[in-house]
């Protein structure tokens, strides 16, 4: 009777394993961009078709671009962590104060342009230190933007004079200092509108990247593109993120888990900035010579003493929710110098 017992537990654990390697589980993952974007085609959805493919099937990814599951940008954190997605690719400074240790990587002229060159840097410094910023998320992919410009509608932007008076969109709060304090005026507003604010005069430029300018279609409506002395740091950029529920990924059956890890980390950030360079350096290209302008070294140096007080400020204030800023920005120094000599040593 007792074997027979056994044998029945031992059958209906059997099954019950069988049934869960069988299992499909779909993954809900939301974003703020629309379906058409370079994003979605070619970094999200190859990245789903992999996990498919490598899970026989059982891995698949609904997307819902454009903030179709409901909410704002700002609330995409959240919504992943409390399981309204188990996915999404977000921006951490769309809420500000909540992530304080990764808004080091965001302040004025720390990261060398090109997403190739700086997410290395961002994902060495979200291991290091921004660890505890992201606690009940299970980090995927952590990367920058690139690298933002001045694309100015009627005004070419070379010096601190020129930026006197001038009204620029700035994507997050480290970048709307920046522009104050290089004496123009920031302006909020999500990438959507920027073309019609541009085209309409209600502001005179943006401080943002190659990498989206001609998904948004700036491009467009300005005429001129102020780019930094070779060599030199980008003004700031913006962190992207792709998080996932903590929970949702315990959930999951462990050899569907070591698929997600397989993919995720330094190997999507390594897809991600291929797409992303591929797609700067396409702007850059398809934009008239005459319509880039080069900031003098000179004038570079004038706007970055300009911009010291910027990142000092927000070392004062992290220290309120005790963290270390001068250890934050000096581990990003660090971290980006013994990246420039890898990258020396490779060419």
């Amino acid at each position: 009777m007792k074997r027979l017992k056994l044998a029945a537990l031992v059958t209906a654990f059997a099954c019950a394993a069988s049934a869960q390697a069988a299992e499909t589980y779909t993954l809900k993952f939301g974003h703020f961009l629309p379906s058409t974007s370079y994003q979605q085609r070619e970094m999200f959805e190859p990245w789903c078709a992999k996990l498919k493919e490598e899970s026989a099937g059982r891995l698949e990814c609904q997307i819902y671009p454009s903030m179709q599951l409901g909410g704002t940008p700002a609330k995409l954190a959240d919504m992943v962590r409390n399981g309204v997605a188990d996915i999404v690719w977000t921006a951490p400074s769309y809420s500000p104060g909540k992530f304080p240790r990764i808004e080091a990587v965001e302040q004025p002229f720390l990261m060398p342009y090109g997403a190739r060159n700086s997410d290395p840097i961002i994902w060495k410094f979200y291991e290091q230190y921004a660890k505890d910023d992201f606690k009940g998320y299970k980090v995927l992919a952590m990367h920058g933007d690139g690298g933002m410009g001045f694309h100015t509608r009627s005004k070419a932007i070379t010096s601190l004079d020129d930026l006197k008076g001038m009204k620029l969109r700035a994507s997050h709060r480290a970048s709307a200092l920046l522009v104050e304090s290089l004496g123009a005026a920031p302006v909020s507003m999500p990438p959507p509108q920027m073309t019609e604010s541009l085209s309409k005069g209600v502001i005179d430029g943006v401080l943002f990247t190659w990498s989206t300018i001609r998904d948004v279609k700036v491009d467009e409506v300005t005429s001129f593109h102020s780019e930094p002395p070779a060599g030199s740091p980008s003004l700031t950029s913006t962190v992207l993120t792709m998080l996932m529920n903590e929970k949702k990924f315990a959930s999951l059956p462990k050899d569907l888990q070591e698929v997600i890890e397989r993919n995720s980390g330094p190997a999507l950030n390594d897809m991600i900035s291929n797409v992303w360079d591929k797609h700067m350096e396409g702007a850059v290209k398809a934009t008239p010579a005459e319509q880039i302008v080069n900031i003098s070294a000179e004038n570079y140096a004038a706007m970055q003493k300009a911009a010291e007080p910027v990142a000092q400020n927000w070392v004062k204030e992290v220290a309120a929710k005790g963290v270390d800023g001068d250890a934050m920005l000096k581990g990003v120094r660090e971290i980006a110098a013994a990246q420039a000599q890898v990258q020396a040593q490779a060419r």
